[in-house]
């Protein structure tokens, strides 16, 4: 598989990343920081620090996330882009283009 980067960050696997809401219609969580650790179609989960009980579930449709890539590049993703199945997203995307 390809290294993620700003172009492809929607066809790969999210959990790992470090993330941060930079918008948001909840403005609690503007500025909520820390690394993804669970995504469903409609949900991030984040883990802010070491133990479970910091875990927040993040409604992908209503924030705006930048993501720290691997490589130190930073990007930024509305979340409704990423409001499919993990593992559907790229069947999704692959079908519109053909």
């Amino acid at each position: 598989m390809n290294p993620i980067t700003p172009e492809n960050i929607h066809r790969h696997e999210l959990i790992g990343l470090k993330i941060e809401i930079i918008q948001s219609t909840d403005k609690q969580m503007m500025g909520m920081n820390g690394l993804v650790v669970d995504e469903t179609k409609n949900l991030l989960i984040i883990d802010s620090s070491k133990n479970d009980s910091n875990r927040v579930r993040i409604p992908k449709k209503d924030c705006v996330f930048r993501f720290s890539l691997p490589s130190g590049e930073q990007v930024d993703v509305v979340g409704r882009l990423l409001k499919l199945k993990p593992e559907n997203r790229l069947k999704n995307i692959m079908r519109k283009r053909w």
